[in-house]
C-alpha cells in the first residue's frame, strides 16, 4: 500500500492556508494533517502531528520563517518546502532559507486563478520528493567568510564545464563551488531550475561563498577561467565559439522538457561547440532534463559526469542519464571538485576516476 505523505501547512495568510491544502488535494497520496499561522504554532504542531513535510511561509509576524526553520533544523529536522513571494526581498530570504537546510521552494502564484494548477503540480512534485528523500535536511552552521578572489587569469579556459541541476541544487552547488580554487583553469556555465527573479540573488550568494567569480549570465558574457555564469530564470542559455572569444547566448525560445531554462539546451550547445573540450555534469534534481544533452556531449567526444545516488537529494536527473548510458563517470559530491580540477588540467593529485570513488558507467 502506498504511503500517505503527511503535510503541515504554515502561513500567516488565511487565504494561503486555504489555497495550499486545495492544491495538495489534487494528489490523493498527500494528506494535510494541520495548519499553523505562525512559527510558534508550527513548532507545537510538528511535535503533535509528526508531519513528513512542512510547507513554510517566510514572511510571518512574531516568530518569522527563518527563525522557525532554524529551530526545526536544530530539533529533529523535517523536510521543509518554502512558499515564497516573487519580490526581491522574497528571493533574498528564500536563498537564506535554502542555505539553512530548506529542501526546496515554490513561489506563490501571482494570479491564483490563472496559475493555481501549475503551482499545484510543482508543489505536489516537490512535497513528494521531499518525503522520499533519504538524506536528512542539512542545516548550515552560519555563512563562511567571503574567500579572497583570485585575479582573473588570461587566456582561454582549458575546458568548459556545463552543469544541469534542479532540486537540491542550491546546496550542492554551494558545496561544489566553495571547494574549487579561484584560479580554476576551466569556465563553468550552470542551468539551475529556478524562477525569474531568484537567479541573480542565487548567483550573488554563490559569489560570496566561492573564490570563483560568479554572476547571473547576460548574452555576450565571455567564458573565462575561474568564472561561473548562472542562467537567468525563464531563459535558455547556449554557449557559442566566436573569433573574438567564447560567449554565452540567452534566448526566449519555447520550453524544452517543460523547462526554461533547460539543461538539455545548454549541454547540446556545449557538445556541438566545444567537442572534447566539453565537460557535462548532471547533479541532483527531479525529472530527466539534461540527460539527452549529456548524451550529445558524449557523442561529440566530451567527458560526461553524473552525481552519485548516495550524494543526491533527488536522483532523477543523474539517474536518467546513467540509465541511458550517457554518463561516463558517476561521482559523489565530496570528490566532484577534485574530479573537475583533474579534468580541467589543474594538479589536484590522482584523478578520482581511478580511485574507485568515482566509477565508470556504461558506454
Amino acid at each position: 500500500m502506498k504511503k500517505t505523505v503527511r503535510v503541515l501547512v504554515v502561513d500567516d495568510s488565511a487565504l494561503m492556508r486555504k489555497l495550499i491544502p486545495q492544491m495538495l488535494a489534487y494528489d490523493e497520496s498527500i494528506e494535510v494533517v494541520g495548519t499553523a499561522m505562525d512559527g510558534s504554532f508550527c513548532l507545537k504542531k510538528i511535535e503533535e502531528l509528526k508531519p513528513d513535510v512542512v510547507t513554510l511561509d517566510l514572511e510571518m509576524p512574531g516568530m518569522n520563517g527563518i527563525d522557525t526553520l532554524k529551530e526545526i533544523m536544530r530539533r529533529d529536522p523535517v523536510p521543509v518546502i518554502v512558499v515564497s513571494s516573487h519580490s526581491t526581498e522574497g528571493a533574498t530570504v528564500t536563498m537564506k532559507a535554502l542555505g539553512l537546510g530548506a529542501f526546496d521552494f515554490v513561489t506563490k502564484p501571482k494570479d491564483a486563478s490563472a496559475h493555481m494548477a501549475e503551482t499545484a503540480k510543482e508543489l505536489i512534485a516537490k512535497v513528494k520528493a521531499a518525503a522520499d528523500c533519504k538524506l536528512k535536511p542539512r542545516a548550515l552552521l552560519g555563512t563562511p567568510a567571503k574567500p579572497a578572489k583570485a585575479p582573473a587569469l588570461s587566456g582561454s579556459p582549458t575546458k568548459v564545464v556545463g552543469i544541469g541541476v534542479s532540486t537540491g541544487g542550491p546546496q550542492a552547488l554551494e558545496y561544489l563551488l566553495s571547494q574549487l580554487p579561484g584560479d580554476f583553469p576551466g569556465s563553468i556555465v550552470v542551468v539551475q531550475h529556478m524562477p525569474d527573479g531568484f537567479t541573480d540573488m542565487f548567483a550573488r550568494r554563490l559569489d560570496e561563498l566561492s573564490a570563483l567569480r560568479v554572476k547571473e549570465a547576460q548574452s555576450g558574457d565571455v567564458l573565462s577561467t575561474g568564472r561561473v555564469l548562472i542562467c537567468p530564470g525563464n531563459r535558455h542559455m547556449k554557449v557559442k565559439r566566436l573569433p573574438l572569444g567564447d560567449v554565452v547566448v540567452l534566448s526566449d525560445e519555447a520550453r524544452v522538457n517543460g523547462h526554461r531554462p533547460s539543461a538539455d539546451v545548454l549541454l547540446r550547445s556545449l557538445g556541438e561547440e566545444f567537442k572534447n573540450q566539453a565537460v557535462g555534469l548532471l547533479m541532483t534534481g527531479m525529472g530527466d532534463d539534461g540527460a539527452e544533452g549529456l548524451g550529445a556531449v558524449k557523442r561529440e567526444g566530451g567527458m560526461t559526469i553524473a552525481q552519485s545516488e548516495s550524494s543526491c537529494v533527488v536522483y532523477g536527473m543523474p539517474k536518467a542519464a546513467i540509465d541511458r548510458g550517457y554518463a561516463i563517470r558517476v561521482v559523489p559530491l565530496d570528490v566532484m571538485s577534485a574530479t573537475l580540477q583533474a579534468l580541467c588540467g589543474r594538479n589536484a593529485g590522482p584523478d578520482p576516476g581511478a580511485s574507485g570513488r568515482a566509477v565508470r558507467a556504461g558506454n
